[in-house]
């Protein structure tokens, strides 16, 4: 666990996982440099590593996070969990207080859909095409941050947190590699391979894996063996660096992800249509598919000059989704048979300034500017119909429909950083964010963030953020819905607004971490967010990829408490989070909603489909010797939202999900070490289900994992 200095603004607590990072309490750090913000370790001479570091602590100054909450989780509190570095980042970031687990491998923090925004060393990357799969690897991280509450006027765009991930590097690690394998329950085999080190001013870290499995996409039913639900992913990343002198440094990093997925079925459903006179179709037997791709590059040159640290990066990322239906089938249930391909390409420029004014200011700039260009076909099949949607012929139609979207984005900020004697800092700043696509939105967002660390033990942190969220272009669809009336796919509420529109949040937080002893760790923190045009997404489509909608206006609060202890071979976290999503009247989108809802939500607020009042996490691990270490870990929720007697006006039963783990690492004289891991997911094999079907925006029924027992073979060399 690390104890962040004022300087980098401590604002609440640490990672919740992060207990297993040591078996004792990490020091706080020494006070920090003048001339840059934060410690510096000092490169004497040309040496690689001293000036790698040197760099690393150089563009770690250019963030800031005085008035926000962050989480930190090391690589070694990684391993720790039960599957390790084969845990996917998603179930890596749900150790963290306030995170939500849904369906799809989605997340929802402090009560937001999504708006998460990933950085890589620093880099912003563009957020991929919802859909199934993750695009990072866990096995590229060495430390991982989740920021969320009021952030600095650095972070903008994608505001619900940031997840800033710092990668393994070959300075660090020297010369070597690691090969290994996970395989277990459900056909899962996933061999991964890695190979890292430098040599003088060069540094490389690479990593590559391939999944199999027969549980790719939750369970639309409580069996314990999915249907048609087949799944093949690659994945891959690589970073490679050379150190101009020992000021400067050019990198660049890429990454390649591809999935591919079956669609799950549901068995014994009745058809609504008939297809050429045929009126039975085995709904077990449907063939649905869909594939996602993402490909990103990221070329950065980053150092320092005179006493002003800086990143420039230039970057492009390429995300696509194809879904792929079943013909007849989806005709037969459905009354169209969609065939849609979606993608988008982002160009980005990023360029962060930190200059030191003098001994208690730090003057931290820059800009960010994004150019997309979003293209989406639906080759669509559907039956005739009349008015009031009877089919009228059972012989289908073809219509196609396509659209191309481009989206600018540039943003500009200033902020400082002032210490004021040795208890205060108080980060103050302002940010101007422009989104052009089929309108232009703009905003300037002040924000506010202070921490007094009122004594040795207890630290105190309040912010204030405007922000300003664009609608996720990747995610915009401006299907002609005049091209299915008089179909099967006739859509109510076609005079609705189909564009959506940029979010604009007032967002209040206040927290105290609290030090007890040398191995206890409190945190409590509190939020508010005020909301207009509040952006909330779901799947309408045939293909399972989620759409924007808007609120008009909504409100968001919350509570988090979150324990750590670590004393010798012992460590463990709690958390426990209590919040509220809340949105009243849909102003875009509308014709994706039937009547009554719309007239319901026109004057009523309702809880948002991914409001959960209640969630927790928590584990702990022991270590028996240097060897052997064994741990658990859990999450509980109190459910999403479903239908009631008003839309969303229910919750899903509570669930809980106990993992479990032992490692041991076997010694052999010609070999060395060989590291093993065994876990078991769901162990009390509870089955729960995430979402029932109903609700707004929801899709078909999913189910949590059953029970499932892996064994994980690495050896590094």
């Amino acid at each position: 666990m690390k104890k962040t200095t004022l300087a980098l603004g401590l604002a609440l607590a640490l990672s919740a996982p992060s207990v297993f990072a040591a078996t004792q309490p990490v020091a706080p750090q020494p006070a920090p440099d003048a001339n840059h913000g934060q410690t510096q370790k000092k490169a004497v001479d040309l040496n690689a590593v001293e000036v790698s570091t040197t760099l690393d602590q150089s563009r770690n100054a250019l963030s800031p996070e005085t008035g926000s909450s962050q989480y930190v989780m090391t690589q070694h509190a990684i391993q720790k969990l039960p599957l390790g570095d084969a845990t996917p980042v998603n179930q890596v970031l749900l150790q963290a207080p306030g995170v939500v687990k849904d369906s799809y491998g989605g997340l929802h923090v402090r009560g937001d859909h999504g708006n998460l925004q990933y950085r890589i060393n620093g880099v912003i990357i563009p957020e991929s095409i919802s859909g199934f799969g993750q695009t990072l690897d866990t096995r590229i991280i060495h430390t991982v941050k989740l920021l969320d509450g009021a952030l600095p006027a650095q972070y903008g765009e994608r505001t619900a947190a940031v997840v800033d991930i710092t990668t393994k590097n070959g300075h660090e690690l020297g010369n070597g590699g690691s090969v290994g394998v996970t395989g277990g329950s459900f056909g899962t085999i996933n061999p991964n391979a890695s190979v890292w080190g430098s040599h003088g001013r060069w540094s490389f870290f690479g990593t590559a894996n391939y999944l199999q499995s027969d549980v790719g996409i939750e369970n639309p039913t409580p069996s314990r063996k999915p249907i048609h639900d087949h799944t093949n992913q690659v994945k891959g990343f690589g970073d490679l660096s050379y150190l101009v002198n020992d000021h400067t440094r050019v990198s660049f990093m890429f990454g390649v992800t591809h999935n591919r997925f079956e669609i799950p079925n549901n068995p014994d459903q009745q058809p609504s249509f008939q297809y050429m006179n045929q009126t039975a179709f085995n709904s077990a037997d449907l063939n649905e598919r869909q594939n996602e791709t993402t490909r990103f590059g990221v070329l950065s040159l980053q150092g320092q000059l005179g006493k002003t640290d800086y990143q420039v990066s230039l970057g492009q990322r390429y995300s696509s989704l194809d879904f792929m239906p079943d013909r007849i089938g989806d005709l037969m249930f459905n009354g169209v048979s969609s065939a849609i391909d979606r993608s988008n390409r982002a160009s980005t420029l990023q360029a962060d300034f930190s200059t030191p004014l003098n001994d208690t200011n730090t003057l931290r700039y820059g800009l960010y500017g994004s150019f997309e260009r979003a293209l989406s076909t639906n080759n669509a099949y559907v039956f005739p119909a009349d008015a009031n949607g009877n089919q009228t012929s059972t012989t289908p139609i073809n219509i196609f429909d396509g659209n191309r979207i481009i989206a600018k984005t540039w943003a500009a900020y200033v902020q400082d950083e002032w210490s004021i004697g040795d208890k205060w800092t108080v980060n103050y700043g302002l940010r101007g964010d422009k989104y052009q696509a089929f309108r232009t939105e703009s905003q300037l967002s002040p924000r506010l963030g202070v921490v007094y660390q009122a004594t040795d033990n207890t630290t105190v942190h309040a912010g204030y953020a405007r922000y300003f969220t664009p609608p996720a272009t990747e995610l915009i669809s401006t299907d002609n819905i005049a091209k299915f009336a008089g179909t099967t796919n006739a859509l109510d509420g076609a005079n609705g607004n189909d564009t959506p529109l940029s979010q604009r949040s007032d967002y209040f937080d206040l927290g105290v971490q609290q030090n007890i002893g040398n191995n206890l760790t409190l945190g409590l923190d509190a939020y508010y967010r005020k909301v207009r045009r509040l952006q909330d997404e779901g799947q309408f489509g045939a293909a399972l990829v989620y759409s924007t909608f808007n609120y008009a206006k909504g409100r968001v609060h919350g509570v988090e408490f979150t324990a750590n202890y670590a004393s010798g071979p012992l460590s463990a976290y709690f958390n426990l989070a209590l919040s509220r999503a809340m949105g009243e009247r849909v102003i875009t989108s509308q014709y994706n909603f039937a009547p009554e809802d719309l007239a319901y939500v026109a004057d009523h607020y309702i809880h948002l489909d991914h409001d959960q009042k209640l969630a927790s996490s928590g584990g702990v691990s022991y270590d028996f010797g240097d060897a052997t270490s064994v741990g658990a870990n859990y999450i509980l929720g109190s459910g999403l939202r479903k239908d009631g007697s008003v839309p969303n006006g229910a919750s899903l039963p509570y669930y809980f999900q106990l993992n479990l783990s032992v490692s041991h690492d076997f010694t052999f004289a010609d070999t060395g070490k060989l590291h093993t891991q065994l876990a078991v997911i769901n162990a009390l094999d509870r089955t729960y289900e995430l979402r029932d079907g109903s609700g707004i925006g929801v899709g078909a029924p999913q189910f949590g994992p059953r029970r499932g027992l892996y064994l994980t073979v690495q050896k590094h060399f």
